[in-house]
C-alpha cells in the first residue's frame, strides 16, 4: 500500500521483439527468450582459449585432496543467515530468508553440518542451488531499442545457494586480507 501511495507501483518488463546480430527480427517470445538467453549466458568453450585463459584455468583447478579449510562453525553460518535481508525476493525453489532463518534457529547444527558437507568434504555446490530465476528489467532509456542490450537481467538465486557463496566470500577476503595478497590499489 505504501508503494502505491508513493507512486513507486512496478510496472512489469514487457519482453518485446529483438534484433539479432544478423539484423533480422524475433517472430515470437520464445525466439525472443532464446535470443536473451544466448546473450547474457555466452558458451565457456575451453578450445576457444588462449595463453593466457588456459593458465587462469590451471591456477584454478583444486586439488582433490587439499584439505587446509577448517569447518563452517554454528556462529559463522548464523552470523551470514541472520545479516540476510528477509525481504529479498527469493530464488526458484520459493524459499524466503525468513522461513531459512526459522529454520536455521530449529536446526544450527544440522544447517551447519550440510554447509560443512557441501564444499569441505565433498567438494560440490550443490546443482539445486546453481538453478536461477532470471527476471530481465528494461534499463532506463532503452525501451524503443530493439537490441538485447536493452535489458538488464537480474539472478535470484536459493537462499541456500546465498548463504554458501557469503560463507566462501567471507573466507576468502579474510584470506586475502590477512595475508596481504590484496593489492593496496585494489578497491
Amino acid at each position: 500500500m505504501y508503494r502505491r501511495a508513493a507512486g513507486k507501483r512496478k510496472t512489469p518488463t514487457q519482453i518485446t521483439t529483438l534484433r539479432r546480430p544478423d539484423g533480422t527480427l524475433t517472430a515470437d517470445i520464445k525466439e525472443t527468450l532464446k535470443l536473451m538467453l544466448e546473450y547474457f549466458t555466452p558458451d565457456d568453450n575451453e578450445l576457444e582459449d588462449n595463453d593466457h585463459h588456459k593458465h587462469i584455468r590451471a591456477q584454478t583447478e583444486y586439488p582433490p585432496n587439499a584439505q587446509d579449510d577448517r569447518d563452517f562453525t554454528i556462529d559463522e553460518i548464523r552470523n551470514i543467515i541472520e545479516g540476510m535481508d528477509s525481504r529479498k525476493a527469493p530464488g526458484e525453489d520459493g524459499i524466503t530468508g525468513e522461513i531459512y532463518k526459522h529454520n536455521f534457529n530449529i536446526f544450527p547444527k544440522s544447517i551447519t553440518a550440510m554447509y560443512n558437507e557441501c564444499l569441505l568434504r565433498q567438494g560440490v555446490f550443490p546443482k539445486r542451488w546453481k538453478i536461477e530465476k532470471i527476471i530481465p528489467i528494461l534499463q532506463p532509456g532503452k525501451e524503443n531499442s530493439e537490441e538485447a542490450s536493452k535489458y538488464r537481467p537480474i539472478s535470484l538465486i536459493n537462499i541456500g545457494g546465498k548463504v554458501l557463496e557469503k560463507a566462501i566470500i567471507n573466507r576468502i577476503n579474510h584470506h586475502v586480507h590477512s595475508t596481504d595478497y590484496l593489492n593496496h590499489n585494489q578497491y
